[in-house]
């Protein structure tokens, strides 16, 4: 009886095969195999197409050299029950990192497979390179990390059935100051925006035109009518995202011009702020940044968390605000005792 490990390897051997009048040689097959984590040679995987050949519906073109290998045009479709280990790294990665952007009707229906990867990997050796990947790469946050904002499961299923089937909701939502339950009756819902740890509901109420936002997690209670939701006219989310709505700019373009401590400021010749920056030395130990960069809140924040390591020259109401923010950040400090 073939071993677990030729079987999963003849198992991928055929889901390699295309439907003819596509073609692939075992050369072919031996380097995508070797990618999936299944080194072997070209005559091992010769003699498994031979052996194959009798039990699926399998053509070999042995015109001329390299021989080439197609599924029967009319042969029936056959699914395998495996994947292959790359399948299964990328399914991993997509559970662990985007469950909250995908809707959870999608989420369901790929349960079977993120189980499916879960097996796969676990079948293999830990130190098999595509395994070991998933214990060697990491997306960490540039801020501060937050814990992200509880969300109720079923409201969170609603809301983001509504907004695929774009159907109408009546919300029963919580505002931040903890007052009583405010009933929205009619949401139209437009987008999903995901932010640091907050989840964001783009939507419209009752029949105003205007786009709002409303935190999910603050949604206590959802129910998806029967009844179609209004589209904006217009409506697109980068826009929407660029007019400033969730920090990302709020006041156009500005000409950015900064002095920067060389330590605080060297990253910046790695990572640029703009496609059109300047960066030289002002002295030994600064840095000039000149910059056209979006005006918003999210680069206030940004300039100010590099403390005393920056000084903003222009635009002047952007040093002045940055000059406020400190003084009154440094008498907030002062020893009162």
């Amino acid at each position: 009886m073939a071993s677990k490990d030729s079987m999963f390897r003849q198992w991928n051997m055929l889901r390699l095969v295309p439907r003819a009048p596509l073609s692939i040689t075992a050369a072919e097959i031996t380097e995508r195999l070797a990618q999936a984590e299944y080194p072997i040679d070209k005559r091992t995987v010769e003699r498994d197409l031979k052996a194959l050949e009798s039990l699926f519906p399998l053509l070999v073109d042995e015109s001329a050299k390299p021989f080439k290998w197609s599924w029967r045009r009319d042969g029936a479709i056959f699914s395998l029950p495996g994947m292959s280990v790359p399948e299964a790294l990328t399914l991993t990665m997509v559970e662990q990192h985007l469950q909250r952007q995908l809707p959870p009707s999608t989420l369901d229906a790929l349960q079977p497979h993120f189980s499916a990867a879960a097996q796969t990997l676990a079948a293999i050796d830990d130190r098999t390179q595509t395994k070991a990947w998933l214990g060697k790469v990491r997306s960490i946050p540039s801020a501060q990390p937050l814990l992200p904002a509880e969300v109720d499961e079923q409201c969170q299923r609603t809301v983001y059935d509504a907004l695929m089937k774009d159907r109408q909701l009546k919300l029963h939502y919580q505002k931040r100051d903890g007052s009583a339950l405010t009933v929205y009756e009619a949401v139209h819902p437009l987008a999903i925006v995901q932010k640091a740890g907050t989840v964001y509901l783009v939507c419209m109420f009752s029949d105003y035109e205007d786009a709002r936002t409303i935190a999910l997690h603050r949604v206590k209670q959802a129910e998806m009518l029967y009844l179609e939701a209004r589209r904006k006219a217009g409506f697109d989310i980068d826009a929407f995202i660029a007019q400033g709505q969730f920090g990302i700019a709020n006041g156009g373009e500005i000409r950015l011009q900064a002095v920067f401590a060389r330590a605080a400021g060297e990253h910046l010749a790695e990572t640029p702020l703009s496609k059109d920056q300047v960066l030289y030395s002002e002295s030994a130990d600064h840095l000039r940044l000149i910059a056209t960069v979006p005006r918003t809140r999210a680069l206030t924040w940004w300039l100010l968390g590099f403390g005393d390591g920056v000084v903003v020259h222009e635009p002047a109401d952007l040093r002045e605000e940055i000059k406020q923010t400190a003084q009154r950040m440094a008498a907030a400090y002062q020893d009162k005792s």
